[in-house]
């Protein structure tokens, strides 16, 4: 270099430190400010941790813009310099994945923060992940990752996030090792200077994790079935088998239903312990179950979840298996072929067939009244009919008792019928409606009169048939006769042990005449007391004869025969009723 050239760059080198000199003197700013106020279109890292390898960095400078006067003063104190970066890495705690399903494993992502210059204070404006991101890959294993991208917040150094990604294992995958590709994309502020220059950074890091294909211990549950039927419990008994290649001990099998139509009695889960499972070794729990009302007959899912030890002692779990199961349906019972002997004010029967339409055999059949109506009373509230078969039908005959004040009229009467299950709990089934017929009140005797003229002044015997008009036999049947003047009788009682339905017995009684009888007709009343067929003393309606008195010396003609018309009207009349000791 030649002398001209060294004095000319002496003469720039010292008019550049003049101007310098005169920008400190005239504005107040430092060297370093001017390095912090500086623009920049583009940076190159300068060796940030990365916590991995394959980097990308994006920087971009936001400058805040103040008056030439507020330039000129100092900063305030929370404007000073700081600049630093987060330190990221991903760990997973639980690497073991389990082969034959798919695995939720989650990732921790921590921060380990690099406060490089700056109070330590307002470290977290420059050490804080905002917006952190992570995409997992394993396309380089025979795994496959389920989830796409995941995003954790912001991670700080204080507070660690959780991302947990969902990885697929085949059945036929060997057990061991597997890397598991890691993206982590986040933003942070690098750098803030002393006026307000804040320098935002996009970071795009890669790492990686291993995850362990463990093969000490699978299940499958299969072959549920259950004999609970729609509106009732019963058993579930599902196979449990140990597919994995270790034995698995403590072994709890918890299976939930997520319908309340299936339920394991108050709760939608319940659990089995088994002691031992040895690979390839299957073994049958029970479960108690129940099924709602009205619920639909399907396959219902049941999710397992099976808590063991492996033979080191660590607890594991496999949440892979479910199983399906259906319910049978509903016991249901019809009642066909309905007949009935039934009369207002009177005791009869309600007859009708029963089957047991299904699904499965019952015990203990009995046929109940279940009506409530108040003029039909149950004189027996059920009656047995046995055992019945799926499909099975026997007849039944109900005693019921028709109240005085019922209409003659066709009614509904509802049935059910209360039954014994396979489990010889009892159940009822009540959904049965019949209709049945009931007559008009009729008389329970019918009473026919011979020789029923008499002449007025004369006295002779009456010889009256009584026959049994009711459903049932009868017993100790007392007749008794009444007569007002100008009748009278002293003989005016009759009695039969016993008389069948539609039996008829004769009877005599005494009758006479007043002489000062006009000639003309008159009535004579019959009632009956006698025992039913329950031992119940009953009394009949009161029945009228019509008697002619004739003229003395016309005398009663032997051929004469009336048939009394029964009609429930005169004196005595009623229900009045006694239980007979």
């Amino acid at each position: 270099m030649n002398g001209r050239t060294v004095g000319l760059v002496a003469v720039v080198a010292l008019s550049v430190l003049a101007g310098a000199i005169g920008l400190v003197l005239v504005g107040g700013l430092t060297p370093t400010d001017i390095d912090e106020t500086s623009a920049v279109d583009s940076v190159v890292d300068d060796g940030v941790n990365n916590g991995g390898s394959g980097e990308t960095v994006t920087k971009s400078v936001r400058t805040e813009t103040e008056p030439a006067l507020q330039q000129q003063q100092q900063p305030p104190a929370d404007r000073t310099l700081i600049r630093g970066e987060p330190d990221l890495e991903v760990h997973a705690p639980e690497p073991k994945v389990q082969s034959g399903q798919t695995n939720k494993v989650p990732l921790q992502v921590s921060n380990s923060g690099n406060l490089r210059l700056g109070p330590s204070d307002q470290r977290e404006l420059v050490t804080t992940a905002r917006n952190v991101r992570v995409d997992a890959d394993a396309s380089a294993t025979p795994l496959t990752v389920e989830s796409g991208e995941l995003s954790v917040g912001s991670v700080t150094e204080n507070q660690p996030n959780e991302a947990p990604i969902a990885i697929s294992v085949p059945d036929d995958v060997d057990a061991g090792t597997y890397t598991i590709d890691i993206d982590v994309s986040y933003s942070h502020t690098y750098q803030r200077s002393g006026n307000g220059v804040t320098d935002d950074r996009s970071r795009t890091w890669s790492t990686s994790i291993d995850v362990e294909v463990d093969d000490e211990a699978r299940f499958t549950i299969t072959d549920a079935k259950t004999d609970a039927q729609v509106g009732d419990s019963g058993t579930m008994k599902v196979t449990v088998e140990n597919v994995g290649s270790e034995t698995a001990r403590d072994v709890n099998v918890i299976l939930e239903s997520s319908s309340a139509g299936f339920a394991f009695g108050e709760s939608a889960q319940d659990s089995a312990w088994i002691d031992e499972l040895s690979p390839g070794e299957s073994t049958t729990v029970e479960y108690d179950v129940g099924v709602a009302p009205n619920a639909p007959v399907r396959g219902y899912t049941l999710d397992g979840t099976v808590q063991f030890k492996t033979s080191d002692g660590l607890q594991r779990v496999d949440e892979s298996p479910s199983v399906g199961v259906t319910p049978h349906t509903e016991q249901q019972f019809s009642v066909t072929d309905v007949d009935s002997d039934l009369y207002v004010g009177e005791d009869g029967n309600l007859y009708g067939v029963v089957t047991n339409d299904g699904p499965t055999d019952v015990q203990n059949v009995v046929v109940q009244f279940a009506d409530e109506s108040p003029n039909v009373v149950p004189i027996e509230q059920g009656v047995s009919v046995g055992s019945l078969e799926a499909g099975e039908s026997t007849s039944f005959r109900l005693p019921l008792e028709i109240s005085g004040e019922a209409e003659p009229v066709s009614r509904t009467i509802d049935l059910g019928v209360q039954y014994r299950n396979a489990d010889f709990e009892k159940r009822f089934y009540e959904d049965i409606e019949v209709v049945a017929d009931v007559e008009p009140k009729r008389d329970q005797f019918e009473v026919d009169v011979l020789e029923r003229d008499i002449a007025a002044g004369d006295e002779q015997h009456v010889t009256v048939e009584v026959t049994n008009n009711l459903d049932q036999t009868v017993t100790d049947v007392e007749a008794r006769l009444f007569a007002d003047d100008p009748l009278d009788s002293d003989d005016d009682e009759g009695f039969v042990e016993e008389l069948e339905p539609g039996e008829s017995v004769t009877m005599t009684f005494h009758l006479s005449a007043d002489s000062s009888a006009a000639a003309k007709t008159y009535p004579v009343s019959f009632d009956f007391r006698y025992d039913d067929e329950r031992g119940n003393s009953q009394l009949s309606n009161t029945i009228r004869v019509a008697i002619d008195v004739v003229e003395s010396g016309g005398g009663i003609p032997g051929f004469l025969i009336g048939t009394v018309v029964l009609t429930g009207l005169g004196l005595g009349a009623g229900a009045y009723v006694y239980q007979r000791r």
